[in-house]
């Protein structure tokens, strides 16, 4: 896989993906191939097992309601609050901000990214688009990205890190403490960095 740096050590922490909706699968796939122990979270008891979580892409609108028909949404927003690393892509990057700029009606986020995001920035599927992006942060290699019905971050707070932004200069890839989102979806390319980036996250605090 381009970019990595091998596989993650066999004494990994558990890391969990959201499976409620979405493209957990994917994620799992990518984080088991760097030897991480991973397991899918449905229910606050798994959330409680595991040292850091990705939330996948997919509806943040289904998402929102399907984590609180769970009861997760609480112990998710205790959790990030408390310092559990947190990776968001697509989706789960508008259910990190603290802001959803075009939200549906009663739509929440778990927040914790002091950000601004617009949900399907770039249109309908069928203007999804794939370019190369500069990650500074995760090398001199471009990375590859596709972004799919993507969000884009309309405003940073003061704490708050770019990672990645396109040629017009939005922000598509940013961190904030424990927390990691992307605009798309590295799960798709096969580049492992930014997994591996938030592997690194998890293991820092354990």
């Amino acid at each position: 896989m381009a970019g990595s740096s091998g596989p993650i050590e066999h004494t990994a922490p558990i890391v969990g993906v959201l499976a409620l909706q979405g493209d957990f699968r994917e994620h799992i796939a990518v984080l088991q191939s760097l030897g991480a122990e991973v397991r899918p979270v449905r229910r606050p008891e798994e959330l409680a097992q595991v040292a850091g979580l990705v939330i996948p892409g997919g509806e943040s609108s289904v998402m929102d309601k399907l984590s609180r028909m769970f009861g997760l949404a609480e112990p998710l927003k205790g959790a990030i609050r408390s310092g559990l690393p947190v990776y968001g892509t697509c989706a789960g990057l508008i259910m990190l901000a603290d802001r959803v700029l075009d939200a549906i009606a009663g739509q929440q986020s778990l927040g914790g990214l002091d950000i601004s995001v617009r949900r399907n920035a770039f249109g309908s599927q069928r203007d999804s688009f794939e370019t190369d992006l500069q990650i500074p942060a995760l090398g001199q290699h471009p990375m590859h990205a596709v972004f799919i019905r993507a969000p884009v971050v309309e405003h940073l707070g003061e704490g708050v890190t770019s990672l990645a932004t396109l040629d017009d200069g939005r922000v598509v890839a940013v961190k904030q403490g424990n927390l990691l989102g992307t605009s798309f979806h590295p799960e798709m390319t096969g580049d492992t960095r930014f997994h591996e980036h938030f592997l690194n996250m998890v293991r820092s605090r354990c």
